[in-house]
């Protein structure tokens, strides 16, 4: 008689051990649907618990949120000796003035650093701009952002400064009291300091004066202020000299050469000299020989045959007689003069 598995009472009928193997081989069937059936329904367990974490995504952390404006009070919490020295700076108008700066009013600090509130929350130095530590390029983008339409730094592209990428900072204090002497100035010029040191000069040291009185040091806006050390101008387009020594500005009916040609400097050192005059020689005479002497051609290739330079001094000027060494005893309108081709009057 044939055995068929659908028989229940054949199961009985099998040994112990084989009904037991069955009944273990059952079971791993039923965890594996089981483990199968999982697997199809997990996607869909994870796509509904997405759901939300998408929609929160949407959304942007608060991390990511611009920096906003927190007053300068804030900024005086953490750093009061800098918020006290800022009130005897100029600047302090952006707290207080009116105008054109009235939109700063209470956020002084913040119109050169930024919005703080990322600053003051995390105290960390990267969370705020801080121009004394930026290239300098970004330095003066910040700076003329304000100062961009005042005269002052209109020839700032110009200026030896900016081709040096010397920053505002540099020279400038934002806080505190305006440095007002040439110590601001000898910190990269040491050498032109040096020079003041001579005896005869502008008084540069004793605060009579100052390197800005001659020199502008945003540059000026022609090519002349480019090659001669952004020097000021006097009357658009005249040596700055002339603002001080009007009396030898001119026009003179006879011009002295040097003086229409190459200006002061053909004969005065204006960083002080040995001389009483600011002469570039140590005595009148040699400075005044450098060119009115029996100059050769040979020396001067580009003057004419049998030229000489300035003219030679008559026969009877004698340079081994001191009356004759001090050149400006009679030659008294060396700058020029109305009267007289000679200069003697």
């Amino acid at each position: 008689m044939p055995v068929h598995s659908s028989e229940p009472w054949v199961f009985l009928q099998l040994p112990s051990a084989a009904r037991k193997a069955l009944v273990l081989g059952a079971g791993f069937v039923v965890l594996l649907a089981a483990s199968a059936f999982g697997a199809q329904e997990k996607p869909k367990t994870e796509t509904t618990q997405a759901a939300p974490a998408k929609s929160d995504a949407a959304q942007p952390p608060a991390a990511n949120a611009p920096a906003t404006y927190v007053g300068a009070e804030t900024c005086a919490g953490c750093h009061e000796d800098i918020f006290n020295a800022f009130k005897k700076n100029r600047h302090d108008l952006l707290d207080t003035g009116g105008g054109k700066w009235k939109r700063w009013n209470g956020q002084a600090c913040e119109a050169c650093h930024g919005p703080g509130s990322k600053h003051a929350e995390s105290a960390d130095a990267k969370d705020i701009f801080n121009p004394a530590r930026q290239p300098a390029g970004a330095t003066e983008a910040r700076c003329l952002s304000c100062h961009l339409n005042t005269p002052t730094p209109v020839g700032r592209l110009n200026g030896g400064h900016a081709r040096g990428a010397v920053s505002c900072t540099a020279c400038h204090t934002i806080h505190g009291e305006p440095k007002r002497d040439a110590l601001t100035c000898i910190a990269c010029h040491g050498s032109t300091w040096a020079q003041f040191n001579q005896p005869m000069g502008h008084k540069l040291g004793k605060n009579l004066m100052s390197c800005v009185d001659c020199h502008n040091p945003h540059g000026g806006i022609t090519a002349q202020s480019r090659i001669s050390g952004s020097l000021k101008a006097y009357a658009a387009n005249e040596p700055g000299c002339f603002r001080c020594h009007g009396e030898l500005r001119g026009p003179f009916t006879y011009e002295h050469a040097p003086v229409h040609l190459d200006g002061c400097p053909a004969c005065h050192v204006p960083h002080n000299s040995v001389n009483p005059y600011m002469l570039k020689r140590s005595a009148i005479r040699f400075t005044c020989l450098e060119c009115h002497s029996n100059l050769s051609s040979i020396s001067k290739p580009t003057l004419p045959a049998g030229s000489v330079l300035g003219g030679v001094p008559p026969g009877f000027h004698d340079m081994n007689s001191p009356r004759y060494q001090n050149c400006t005893l009679c030659h008294i309108k060396v700058h020029g003069s109305y009267t007289d081709r000679n200069f003697l009057r």
